[in-house]
Parts: C-alpha cells; sequence; structure tokens
C-alpha cells in the first residue's frame, strides 16, 4: 500500500501548529507499519539551510493555474525513513510566514494541482493521497474534474483530514475563473453557502472524510461547532470517522529530552522536582518545591478558553500556587496576563511568543496543565503533558475529551469540566489543588498519566483500517 501525504507543513521543514507535529510523526509511524508513505509539501524559504541541504533536485515542469501555466521545480530529501517531496515555487513559496497572504487561494490552488501534476515524475504512484486541512482541499477537486479519467490516475483514491473546521478556504466567486480553473460543469463542486469554499468541495469529491478526533467527527455536525458546513457533512456523514491524533513520543520524551533541565522516567520521577525548582528560577519566581505550578502553553486566543480564565484568575490567585504561561495571542488576553505578571509577579509568569525550548521546560517543570478550550478538535499539549507527567485539567470537548478522564474515580487521568462555564473550570481547580495536597495519591495519579500511550501506533493502526477499507482490502 502506497500513500502520499499532502500538506502544507511538516516538523521540522516547516511549523505553524500541530498540523506540523501530525504530519511529521504520521508518516512515520504508518512506515513502521511497513506502509510506503511520502510526504509532499511546498518548498518554503523559510526552511532552515542545513535541511535544504538535504534536498536534490528532481527535475521541473509547469502546472496549470486556471488559463496559465506556472513553474514547479521538484525536489527529494530522505529524513528519519521518510521521502519528502517539496514544491518549488519562489513567487507562491518565497515569503515571510506560511500563511495570511492576499494571495493564498492561488498559492495552495498552485500547490494542490501541482501535487497531482508531480506524479508521474517522481517514480511513486500512490494508491491514496491524504490532504489535508483546507490548503489541500482542492486535491480531491481537481482529481475528480481532471485526472481521475487518466489511466495513471484512476484507481488513485483520496482521503481529506479536517484538523480544523473554522479554516476552510472561503473565497469570492470572483476567483473561479482565474485562479481556480475548473470547467463550468464542475463549478458547483466548490460552490457554497454564497461563496467558493474548498472544504466543501474535499467533503463532496474525496472518497473518506476523517477528523482529528471521534468526538470532535460528532461535534462538527452541530452548527455551534461547524462554522457553517454541517449541512454538507451531514450529506456526507457515511465518509466521516474520527481518528485521534498521536504524539511523536521520541520528540517528546522526558527520559531523553535535551531540552529539558533533567531527565526523568515514570519508574524514577525525582527529575521532575529539579526541572521545577530550576523553571521557577528561571521564571523569576519564589522557589518553593511545595507551591503547585500550573502551566500553561497555548495561543493566547479567546476559543482555547481564556475568556474562562480571565474571569476567575484573581480568585484562582487567592490560593497558594504559581502560573507559567508561554503563548501569544489576541491583545486581550496579552494585555491581562501580562498585567497580571506585573501585578503578582510571585505568583505570575509569561513569556509571550512561542519559544519550543520553553514549551517543553513548562511541560516538565510543572504540576499542573491548564486546557480549557472552548474547542479543540483533538489537542497535543494536554497528551504532551502526560508524557511529563503534568496533570491536565481539560474541559469536555473534542480530542480533550477522548484524551483525558476524570481521576475523581481514582482511575482517570486528570481534571476536567463539561459546561463552558468560569466557575466549573474553577472547581476543576481546586480539585486539582486537593488532589496535589494528598502526596501518595498525587504521586499515583502523575504515574497513571505518564503510562497513558498516546503514541501513533493504535492512530496509524487506525489509518491503516480505513486505507484498507477504501482499498477494498
Amino acid at each position: 500500500m502506497k500513500v502520499l501525504f499532502a500538506t502544507s507543513e511538516a516538523y521540522p521543514f516547516a511549523m505553524s501548529g500541530g498540523l506540523a507535529d501530525v504530519s511529521g510523526a504520521l508518516p512515520k509511524a504508518l512506515r513502521r507499519r511497513l506502509i510506503g508513505c511520502r510526504i509532499i509539501m511546498p518548498l518554503y524559504s523559510s526552511i532552515p539551510e542545513e535541511l535544504k541541504q538535504k534536498m536534490n533536485f528532481i527535475c521541473s515542469i509547469t502546472v496549470p493555474v486556471s488559463w496559465r501555466r506556472q513553474y514547479c521545480g521538484i525536489f527529494e530529501a530522505h529524513l528519519d525513513g521518510v521521502i519528502y517531496y517539496f514544491i518549488d515555487n519562489q513567487y507562491y513559496f518565497k515569503r515571510e510566514g506560511l500563511y495570511g497572504h492576499y494571495d493564498d487561494a492561488e498559492r495552495f490552488a498552485f500547490f494542490s494541482r501541482a501535487v497531482l501534476e508531480v506524479i508521474p515524475h517522481i517514480s511513486f504512484t500512490p494508491d491514496i493521497i491524504h490532504c489535508n486541512d483546507w490548503q489541500t482541499a482542492l486535491i480531491p477537486v481537481y482529481m475528480s474534474a481532471f485526472y481521475k479519467q487518466s489511466e495513471l490516475y484512476s484507481n488513485i483514491k483520496t482521503v481529506f483530514t479536517i484538523h480544523n473546521i473554522q479554516y476552510q478556504g472561503k473565497y469570492g466567486y470572483e476567483l473561479t475563473e482565474d485562479v481556480i480553473g475548473l470547467p463550468k460543469d464542475k463549478e458547483s463542486l466548490i460552490d457554497y453557502d454564497g461563496c467558493i469554499n474548498f472544504i466543501k468541495g474535499a467533503i463532496q469529491c474525496s472518497d473518506k472524510v476523517t477528523t482529528v478526533s471521534p468526538t470532535y467527527a460528532h461535534e462538527i455536525l452541530d452548527p455551534y461547532f461547524s462554522h457553517g458546513l454541517d449541512g454538507i457533512l451531514k450529506e456526507f456523514t457515511y465518509k466521516l470517522t474520527g481518528i485521534v491524533n498521536g504524539i511523536d513520543t521520541d520528540v517528546y520524551n522526558p527520559e531523553t529530552d535535551n531540552l529539558i533541565y533533567k531527565n526523568y522516567s515514570v519508574n524514577d520521577i525525582s527529575g521532575k522536582a529539579v526541572n521545577k525548582a530550576k523553571l521557577q528560577k528561571d521564571m523569576s519566581l519564589p522557589e518553593k518545591k511545595n507551591v503547585p505550578i500550573i502551566g500553561i502553553v497555548s495561543r493566547l486566543v479567546k476559543h482555547k478558553g481564556f475568556d474562562l480564565v480571565k474571569c476567575v484568575f484573581e480568585e484562582l490567585l487567592k490560593a497558594d500556587l504559581q502560573f507559567v504561561i508561554l503563548g501569544s495571542g489576541e491583545w486581550e488576553f496579552e494585555t491581562f496576563f501580562h498585567e497580571m505578571a506585573s501585578k503578582y509577579p510571585d505568583k505570575v509568569a509569561l513569556r509571550l511568543g512561542f519559544n519550543p525550548e520553553l514549551a517543553h521546560k513548562i511541560y516538565a517543570g510543572a504540576d499542573i496543565f491548564l486546557m480549557p478550550s472552548q474547542s479543540e478538535p483533538c489537542g497535543l499539549a494536554q497528551m504532551v503533558a502526560l508524557r511529563y507527567g503534568t496533570v491536565p485539567i481539560v474541559r469536555q470537548t473534542g480530542g480533550l475529551n477522548d484524551t483525558i478522564t476524570d481521576s475523581g474515580d481514582n482511575n482517570g487521568n486528570g481534571f476536567t469540566f463539561g459546561s463552558y462555564n468560569a466557575h466549573e473550570m474553577q472547581n476543576a481547580v481546586w480539585r486539582s489543588l486537593a488532589g496535589y495536597g494528598d502526596k501518595k495519591g498525587w504521586d499515583t495519579l502523575r504515574k497513571r498519566c505518564m503510562e497513558c500511550d498516546n503514541s501513533w501506533s493504535g492512530s496509524a493502526n487506525a489509518y491503516i483500517r480505513l486505507y484498507k477499507e477504501i482499498l477494498g482490502k
């Protein structure tokens, strides 16, 4: 079985969020199960130079973009047992940042068409093209419109994964002829709710649609979560399935992680206390070993639940605890946490921006990890926290609901709350602090967290079963 994994970002080449982690880890897990999986992505100018040095030029072709043809260079690289293909066009991809440009629709229409055009030139004819998010959503559409009748492509199936349904590739009809370039009789494939919608086209044209957790697959059939796509999803519910993401347990491993202060394991967790003390010191907090640290590593935006945190934050600070916060996002929350750090310097430490090394240090040094999301398709941070023995507090939504169960029955791996309500969240925090006060029970809970298997093993097997179903094997 051969799978071409089409993505707009993949660790370690280009990263802006969780998609990069998935794209970097899932193909590796598939290859360990003898699935021939290769990755194809844009050749961004921001890819580190040492990684560009690993690339070899294959050839160049031209790719249709509506009525014109654009240069496309094809490069190949081998890393960690996985073969990567890179689509080169400096006009489209020699930019600052991966997304957010005025012509993103054209950039990723080009990339989607290029993925299909390069297949005859890479000595790899896939059985399945696995597409991810709106940036690759036109691949199933173009396959249906232009390629399915060709012998080379006739047996290729497509899978489309929705990582976050909020971002759909919505544009005005004016792009239909000049950028998208579908035949008139196929334009309806991307017509939805008064505009062009890339993801709608992928849902209609792909053989299977997946999301990144079973709970999220159910949630997005509800208008509250679907951002307007519940209608088309309900029409094609038979295609929809949810497979929870995993994490790369090589990257996130407290026994070998060279970014944390001291390594430790589930069998000898003593090093976690060293990580806590050094984190307190580096973040200019009082070094108090018996005061719990609540860690936050997140985008500071409303849908991550920070309006709840803001509502009760000063009430929480009346308890004997410390917060370490890493992230950036909306001005409202950046300003709020900056004010709290200035007002309560012995209890709140803030670093704006994203620093991967500090993120690892927070996972290792914190006692509790707060993730009160309004919606969370899957979430990786809660699983990383488990790996480092940092007990999560989460709201029961999306992948948080599928990976964290409440420890109130002495069997769970965290603390949960259901309603999107600040005081329910606050109560979960109070329960976690009470748990922290029971040293023997807390040690048992931390061990249970670290023993959770959130590797890609189970998820990769689920994808393999899905691929076999599509191929009739």
